[in-house]
């Protein structure tokens, strides 16, 4: 079959890596894609907010399956258009309806939704423009560190955490007052700061039935130790080591479950991928807890660089068995060794940063994967940067330090003007102690 993946990053170089691999996939396009994917996929200049050029192409090209890899033209209702549409409803799109998408484009619905279907989350409340008075008072009775969310989309960076009470104040009136991140903080949720450590759990599922996907740990900060300001993410592993079977039975019983549940009792159309942002506490028998920081309705960037390369399954059965709410007769199969990303960034991200450079050493990797964020090519066909996480280096081994070592090796031959990546992804987790 014809299939269209959306989107341009890393995540979706991993996604369309994995597609083209299947038996099933005859011709795979990329809207709008990136200098790598053009070894896997065709490249097709959409945007993928246009819906309407969207399915034109998809009828013009004989499109069977379109992936949908991020969470703006979801959260747009890019589902629901399929769906209503004459020449496109039979169309397997593999995403989320609008309504089921709020998961990801309120943090208010979402958090509703867990309270609802008891899902263990940090205790709550929202507030808007018109009654900030009663945020400030809710901010005094909780103690330090506070988060702030933005309820709605900020492109990852409507969540603040604080820790002087005058600072949270300060936030909360510039996100409702002033729109510090426009209407995505029209509403902010407060929420109680939960101690732990993070992780992310990725679920596929028709809206019945589900697989869970390997877990990950992302990677935010820009600088070594986790400093420094917040990023798209500098990298990933899989799996967690501390995600033992006595865990991720916990996740599956109290928080995966009751979300596929939930959303069928509520009548919400899902046929496609939840993220559960987790934090691991530890609990009074000492054993760790799972509780929810917030829901994505698409893989993660960069947790798919390394989720994405220990799937062996046929991906396009997966999603087709999705499509067909059949996921229950489909079988996942996944690789035993142990995955790390680490992400190549230009000069001065997450701020200004420069584009243009030309890019050496990629055709001296051999056993470690290169997924493209943010490249192209330029007039010549050299690949030159073009975003501020340019690329990724995944690779695999039976050990989390051996496939770190071969990570970092081979970044260490990639070069252009001003680039950076974190040395220290993952070794956190080799002298993990949650207290």
């Amino acid at each position: 079959m014809n299939i269209l993946l959306l989107g341009s990053g890393a995540r979706e170089h991993a996604m369309a890596t994995k597609i083209s691999q299947s038996t099933r996939c005859s011709q795979l396009f990329i809207a709008p894609g990136n200098a790598g994917t053009t070894n896997c996929a065709v490249n097709v200049n959409l945007n993928i907010d246009d819906f309407d050029a969207i399915g034109k192409f998809v009828v013009d090209n004989d499109i069977s399956m379109v992936v949908v890899g991020p969470e703006a033209p979801l959260v747009a209702g890019i589902a629901d258009f399929f769906a209503n549409s004459p020449k496109l409803h039979n169309v397997m799109l593999i995403g989320p309806s609008a309504d089921g998408a709020r998961l990801e484009g309120s943090k208010d619905f979402a958090k509703q939704f867990m309270q609802r279907h008891n899902i263990p989350t940090a205790a709550y409340a929202t507030f808007s423009k018109q009654n900030i008075k009663e945020g400030f008072k809710y901010l005094e009775t909780l103690n330090p560190p506070y988060v702030l969310k933005a309820d709605g989309l900020a492109a990852g960076k409507g969540v603040l955490i604080l820790n002087d009470i005058d600072e949270a104040r300060n936030e909360l009136h510039l996100m409702l007052d002033e729109a510090k991140f426009g209407d995505a903080s029209n509403n902010v949720v407060i929420e109680q700061f939960l101690k732990g450590i993070e992780l992310s759990v990725f679920v596929l599922t028709d809206g019945k039935h589900y697989k869970i996907l390997p877990s990950a740990k992302d990677y935010k900060r820009i600088g070594e130790g986790d400093t420094g300001l917040n990023t798209g993410g500098m990298g990933s592993v899989s799996p967690v080591a501390f995600a033992d079977k006595q865990f991720m039975q916990k996740v599956e019983q109290r928080i995966v479950a009751p979300t596929v549940k939930g959303l069928a009792k509520e009548g919400i159309n899902y046929k496609g991928f939840i993220f559960i942002g987790l934090m691991a506490v530890k609990a009074d028998d000492g054993t760790l807890d799972p509780y929810v920081i917030e829901y994505n309705v698409r893989m993660g960037d960069p947790e798919t660089e390394s989720v994405f390369p220990r799937i062996k399954s046929d991906i396009v059965e997966l999603f087709t068995a999705t499509w067909e709410g059949e996921l229950n007769h489909a079988s996942l199969d996944v690789d035993e060794r142990t995955a790390a990303c680490v992400m190549l960034v230009a000069n001065g991200y997450p701020e200004k940063y420069h584009k243009g450079d030309p890019i050496s050493g990629l055709e001296e990797i051999k056993e470690s994967l290169i997924f493209h964020a943010g490249t192209k090519k330029d007039d010549h066909g050299a690949i030159i940067t073009n975003g501020g996480r340019v690329l990724c280096v995944t690779s695999l081994d039976t050990t989390l330090p051996g496939a770190l070592l071969k990570s970092l090796q081979a970044a260490d031959k990639i070069k252009w003007k001003g680039r950076y990546y974190r040395h220290d992804i993952g070794q956190d987790l080799l002298k993990l102690s949650i207290s």
